[in-house]
């Protein structure tokens, strides 16, 4: 089957949209008929060279949703007509990491993916194109291993759903799962993006008295208020750190970095009280380096690492959609653009100039 995808040829040139070959579901696989897909930062990055996954020629995307069009033989988590949420946190379930409910830490992701002997899920003439990060939404359609997907209910929009593939299962779950936010402390976000946002969703919801949102951009702070930031801090007013110790009486208990900059981890990590955790959720670039003063250990603070929300994906997706329907987690304010595919270049720009919160392509 042919289908429309934007296919990054080579790094830091425009995704370039071409007609390719998508093959029929294996015994393990899903064919999805892709409605709508967020652009991420991680796509940015890959773009750019900052974050490698896959080579090119390669499909980027890995926040979407749609319909489920086709299933192989031994799939039983979904059926042709199903609505699905895909997630980059495919696992092979029977890993040690797996095993143990670390999911989002599968060791044998190779596992969900075709052999090298066998025809490649997307190719054009011959030629195999890779799929980024498993997924590769920006597409008509996606064929997925089917330990990538998780059914959903139909009266969710799938533009909104979509979300939940990557920036709200990776903020919300960074607070809730990762870090464990306790009810009642002070927490710390820098950036304001669909993460950031998300984080501060996350925090909100586990009871935080106090949320201050960090960010160059004065329209990306006032935004998050309106998802749960008590306080705002704009970074080029001044000592940032020392700001944040005032504004938190002595330090705050959480700190996140949701942007993928080394500084601002060790802003996070200083901006702490004794005894307070500094999360690192966004995407730092291959081969960069953190420096703190190793002094500060002894006040036992620590930098923790989070993946994907720490993320049990079939499990948490789901939760994180009923509270949408309660209107407790608001995935329709994230919602800033809607683009057709031919316009991910346009989405790519609008978020590097800070203009919106998410991007959301949809296709008809």
């Amino acid at each position: 089957m042919k289908i429309k995808a934007a296919v990054q040829r080579a790094l830091r040139q425009p995704l370039s949209i071409e007609e390719i070959e998508i093959a029929d579901p294996g015994p393990d696989e899903v064919l999805v008929k892709t409605v709508a897909c967020g652009v991420c930062h991680s796509d940015l990055h890959a773009l750019n060279g900052d974050i490698q996954l896959t080579p090119c020629p390669q499909v980027l995307g890995h926040e979407p949703a749609g319909v489920v069009e086709a299933v192989g033989a031994r799939v039983r988590n979904v059926v042709p007509g199903d609505h699905v949420i895909a997630c980059t946190s495919m696992f092979c379930g029977a890993c040690a990491q797996c095993v143990q409910g670390r999911p989002h830490l599968c060791t044998d992701r190779g596992a969900c993916r075709r052999a090298e002997n066998e025809s490649p899920r997307l190719s054009r003439g011959g030629e195999l194109i890779h799929q980024y990060a498993d997924l590769a939404a920006f597409a008509e359609a996606m064929l997925l291993h089917h330990r990538a997907v998780v059914r959903i209910d139909p009266d969710i929009p799938l533009d909104r759903a979509a979300l939940v593939g990557c920036a709200v299962t990776t903020g919300v779950g960074a607070a809730l799962n990762t870090a464990r936010v306790a009810p009642g402390s002070s927490v710390v976000v820098f950036g304001a993006g669909g993460v950031g946002v998300s984080i501060m969703q996350g925090a909100r919801i586990a009871g935080a008295r106090q949320i201050i949102a960090v960010d160059l951009n004065d329209a990306r702070l006032e935004s998050a208020r309106h998802f749960g930031a008590t306080e705002t801090l704009n970074a080029a007013d001044g000592d940032t750190v020392r700001a944040l110790k005032k504004m938190t009486r002595g330090g705050a208990d959480y700190a996140f970095e949701a942007v993928g900059v080394p500084k601002l981890l060790e802003q996070a990590f200083y901006c702490l009280a004794p005894h307070g955790t500094a999360v690192l959720v966004g995407a730092i670039p291959h081969g960069e380096h953190v420096s703190v003063n190793a002094t500060h250990f002894f006040a036992e603070k620590r930098i923790i690492g989070c993946m994907m929300g720490s993320n049990r994906f079939t499990v948490d997706a789901p939760r994180y959609l009923e509270l949408y329907r309660q209107g407790r987690l608001d995935l329709d304010g994230m919602v800033t653009r809607h683009e057709p595919l031919e316009r991910v270049g346009e989405a790519f720009r609008a978020m590097e100039a800070g203009e919106v919160t998410r991007t959301v392509l949809t296709f008809d």
